[in-house]
């Protein structure tokens, strides 16, 4: 399809210029335009093919960026970003130096609010809202919202608030019954009877004083604009329903939303995704953490696995497929997660509270005051730790060892390769007496054999992987491979020891002793922030037993870093196996020289 609209399009005001009649046609070439982008350079799908009309109505209806428009997540807003000034940059999306994948405010004025993690853009929307009121100004507040992050507490809050101002804002409900996985829970059950017109009781929104209109098909352009419109002269907080299907437009989109949320690379003809290659890989971590759970789950009847709203992701859904009454999924809802866990633990079950790392944060204070203050035995599975690669700066998995370092009771945990993270699972199951966080990087290990009998792990101990007589490495999680292929790259590498500590806390005392005794030097490494995290650690040790030896931290420097491949922002961090070898090149040259 040619883009005859699309092409003179380049910001809302040329929208504007539009016939509404023309506008259908518009939203067909947004929607090849996406699919053509994201088939070869990759990113979010669905999302964003199941809210094209609503987009083009949004930025048609109101003056934006006057207007304030806030797309919650922000999966969805790649029409959103084509029709607000990068639409000839947009196949740099995700891409190192490139525009991001989620809507960001110094990148564009039309991104009002910068977004990653779900259910803020109500609160958001509000106190922008609420600031206008204050100032006198006269704009709207648009809070686009979908049905699975409403579920969350954090929007609840925002309605409750909401629902006694005045306050200039409308809510849309982008309603698709899903959201990266299918959505649960009991809202999700409502607003299927409200759908349906089989709804008994009184409209929950409505009960939090919110105007309320709907539900309406998304997809109906003369229908979204017509009340869009009505909406403007509407004061007060208004709630505006819309039922949507995510991936339309891409039969396979819509006939698989789970699998083209973030379907990689795919034709973008006929929608098919290339089948992988017939050779063997080494699994996923998320595989190794989901066949292993069932694994122990099927002897174990006191194991529990729990997940907010993420099963796919964190391949819990393999033990939900084999005993759903002791794997739950809770939707988006960490801080819920962790408390339900602390529960559970109370009653003598094991749960594994499976949450990506940049998650968990959301539910920080549940993990001090419920879990570790009482000391309970909730296992903590940090999946995608570390960096994560194209969805950047909001998803970077880099914080959890510096804001977990410093809670008491709680052991953390960072196997360097999948057999590792088996052991600590079959471990900490036989029993403990402690909270333990589990932390392990986003994609394939490097061990094809690594479905090995279980070994018990000792708790708090690390081991030495290769001695040495200069330099020795310290070693946290998976970035152990890289240490050990850039020792094999050195001229002096019977100088170099390498150590795999295992355990950010509590440290192996007794191993660093040993290690500071022998080496002139020590270098530390880790895929975390450096400030506060296991460097942190280790020159505090030093500090306290008086160890005088020069400590290189390898680590994520003090900032927020962007999206890019894996391997690039590795190499930007200077944690690759190549700026690892340099680094260690450069201590000897130190070291011989000081």
């Amino acid at each position: 399809m040619s883009n005859t609209l699309l092409k003179h399009i380049n910001l809302p005001k040329d929208l504007r210029q539009l016939q509404p009649e023309d506008l259908p046609q518009l939203a067909q070439e947004l929607r090849h335009f996406i699919i053509n982008i994201v088939a070869t350079k990759e990113g979010h799908l669905g999302a964003s093919l199941g809210v094209v009309e609503l987009t083009i109505a949004l930025h048609y209806v109101f003056n934006t960026p006057k207007d304030a428009l806030i797309w919650d997540v922000g999966h969805q807003a790649y029409g959103h970003k084509i029709l607000t000034g990068r639409k000839d940059i947009f196949e740099t999306n995700r891409q190192l130096n490139g525009i991001s994948g989620f809507p960001k405010r110094r990148e564009s004025a039309y991104d009002a609010f910068g977004v990653g993690h779900s259910s803020t853009s109500i609160s958001a929307a509000l106190g922008m809202a609420i600031a206008s009121q204050l100032k006198g100004e006269d704009k709207h507040h648009i809070a686009v919202i979908g049905d699975a992050s409403i579920a969350s507490g954090m929007a609840f809050e925002g309605l409750n608030h909401a629902g006694v101002t005045s306050a200039n804002l409308l809510v849309i409900l982008n309603d698709n019954a899903i959201g990266i996985d299918p959505s649960v829970g009991a809202l999700k059950q409502y607003l299927t009877n409200v759908k349906k017109g089989t709804e008994k009781q009184d409209n929950i929104f409505e009960a939090l004083n919110f105007n309320y209109s709907g539900p309406i098909d998304g997809h109906d352009l003369p229908l979204l604009l017509s009340e869009l419109k009505r909406l403007k002269t509407v004061k007060g907080p208004k709630f505006f329903h819309i039922i949507t299907t995510k991936g339309k437009g891409l039969k396979q989109a819509e006939l698989d939303q789970v699998k083209y949320h973030a379907p990689g690379k795919f034709d973008a003809k006929t929608g098919e995704i290339p089948t992988k290659s017939g050779t063997n890989q080494p699994p996923k971590f998320q595989d190794v953490f989901g066949e292993t759970i069932v694994e122990l789950a099927l002897k174990n009847e006191r194991i529990i696995g729990i997940t907010p709203a993420m099963p796919t992701g964190s391949s819990l859904k393999y033990m939900m497929e084999v005993i759903p009454k002791r794997a739950f999924d809770v939707g988006i809802a960490e801080q819920h997660a962790v408390t339900l866990a602390a529960g559970m633990a109370t009653q003598g079950m094991i749960p594994f509270c499976n949450i990506y790392s940049t998650f968990l944060q959301r539910a920080y204070d549940q993990v001090i005051h419920d879990v570790a203050l009482q000391n309970l035995p909730v296992v903590f599975c940090l999946d995608r730790a570390g960096l994560v690669g194209e969805d950047g700066a909001t998803h970077h998995g880099v914080f959890d060892i510096a804001y977990l370092n410093c809670i008491p009771n709680l052991v953390i945990f960072a196997p360097s390769n999948a057999i590792a993270l088996r052991n600590i699972m079959y471990t900490v199951q036989l029993g403990i007496d402690f909270p333990i966080a589990i932390r392990y990087p986003r994609g394939r290990g490097h061990l094809l054999d690594w479905k090995m009998p279980f070994e018990t792990i000792t708790i708090g101990k690390g081991h030495c992987i290769k001695h040495g007589t200069a330099i020795a490495i310290l070693s946290i999680g998976t970035l152990l491979k890289n240490v050990s292929d850039a020792i094999e790259m050195l001229n002096q590498k019977e100088a170099v020891g390498c150590y795999d500590m295992q355990f950010v806390k509590p440290l192996d005392e007794a191993l660093l002793h040993k290690v500071f005794s022998s080496y002139k030097a020590i270098v530390t490494i880790e895929d975390g922030t450096v400030v506060g995290g296991f460097a942190s650690s280790i020159l505090a040790f030093a500090n306290a037993n008086n160890y005088k030896q020069n400590i290189t931290t390898l680590g994520i420097e003090d900032k927020f870093i962007e999206h890019g491949t894996v391997y690039q922002l590795q190499h930007l961090q200077q944690l690759d196996t190549l700026s690892i070898k340099k680094r260690i090149e450069d201590l000897f040259f130190v070291l011989n020289n000081g």
